[in-house]
């Protein structure tokens, strides 16, 4: 911290703050010493001590008690050597600094401090993009694309321009540069997109993920996290929440929800080496994950407890899907190239989305497949191929 001292008053100064020399009157003789100058025999006024007024200053302020305190006992000393005014104040000074910092101790052993710099900070965060938890709904000033810091919260229900979905926590105490930061949040917020909503079926196809990151400037302040956003692609806003999770779904919808993820997740795994390669060692390996995925799927299935309306439906996927299961090993254990890529495309033909959607229409879940590329459509997106 800079102390900037008190300009001195005007006039001759002497190393240590010594008075100047006295030198008797040598005019013609007067009524007193001080004659030619001083008619009335009165000395000007003692200086104000510089560090007698920082010391008050600081405990009136409170902010830094530790440095009031000894600014005024500092004042107090100088005062008695050099015969300044300034004593109350040194003394104010000292005892505001004492009990300033007699709070400050009470309130580091109580936590009392960090409290108050949390509650500091959300404040500064009122209204902006820093104060946006999970499940919040929001607009903001020009949209997601042309976004600023401020962003106003509002009901899920009205009109808005994103829906935050996750909040990933940036490592490490520097700032990791913007780069580090873009690759962190494309990976994780798409990894996170399907623990909030789980049910991909309901997800418009309009709607993009986004991600707030912090800047140099913010993460001085405190900003360690980004926040990860649903937001429409084309930039206009949107009504009501997409979040389908356990906060929303009833226990039949999640536990059939969960059990299709373990397929979801092993789909998504597909390997990017190309179409019909003449080495499938990576390919048949993929293969036999999602045999085991569908077993997986299978058994959570029969282990749960479905409603009477669902249990035949239920059933019929699942032999499905043993279906499933068999044509997948087939295909793993298959060396051939030629022969395994038709193994492949009759387990895709096994894996049909659309044998799940009588299951969904009991459960009430959405009923559409979500639509992608046919050209990515050896690698969909977690979801897309969901039975």
């Amino acid at each position: 911290m800079r102390v900037v001292s008190i300009p001195p008053p005007a006039g001759p100064q002497f190393e240590g703050g010594a008075q100047p020399p006295y030198f008797p009157h040598q005019g013609p003789p007067g009524p007193g010493p001080y004659f030619s100058h001083n008619p009335y025999g009165l000395r000007p006024p003692a200086a104000v001590n510089g560090v007698a007024i920082a010391a008050l200053v600081f405990g009136v302020l409170c902010f830094l008690p530790g440095v009031g305190l000894v600014l005024g006992v500092i004042a107090l000393l100088q005062i008695k050597r050099r015969g300044e005014r300034g004593k109350g104040m040194a003394v104010a000074g000292v005892t505001l600094s004492s009990l300033g910092l007699a709070l400050w101790t009470a309130a580091l052993v109580t936590g009392g401090a960090a409290a108050f710099w949390e509650g500091f900070r959300e404040g500064a965060r009122s209204d902006s993009v820093l104060s946006l938890r999970k499940g919040d709904c929001f607009t903001s000033p020009g949209g997601l694309e042309g976004w600023t810091v401020k962003a106003l919260k509002v009901p899920c229900a009205d009109e808005h321009d994103g829906e935050v979905f996750a909040l990933v926590a940036v490592p490490g105490t520097d700032f990791p540069g913007d780069d580090s930061l873009v690759e962190l949040s494309e990976d994780r917020c798409y990894e996170r997109r399907s623990a909030y909503v789980m049910d991909g079926w309901s997800l418009p196809e309009e709607i993009g993920v986004y991600y707030f990151a912090p800047s140099e400037q913010s993460w001085r302040f405190g900003d360690r996290s980004v926040a990860c956003v649903l937001g429409r692609e084309d930039g206009t806003r949107f009504s009501g929440s997409l979040r389908s999770d356990a906060s929303t779904l009833d226990a039949h919808q999640l536990a059939y929800l969960e059990a299709a993820e373990v397929l979801n997740v092993a789909l998504d795994e597909v390997p990017a080496s190309g179409y019909f390669d003449d080495d499938v060692s990576d390919d048949r390996e993929w293969a036999g994950q999602v045999e085991e995925a569908v077993t997986e799927q299978v058994r959570m299935l029969r282990a749960h407890t479905w409603p009477a309306q669902a249990r035949k439906p239920v059933d019929e996927l699942v032999a499905d899907l043993v279906e499933a299961r068999i044509a997948w090993g087939r295909a793993a254990g298959t060396a051939d190239p030629d022969a395994y890529w038709i193994r492949e495309e009759e387990a895709w033909e096994a894996t049909d989305p659309s044998l799940s959607i009588t299951v969904r229409q009991v459960l009430g879940l959405a009923t559409s497949p979500p639509a992608y590329d046919e050209e990515a459509e050896r690698e969909p997106e977690a979801g897309e191929m969901e039975v």
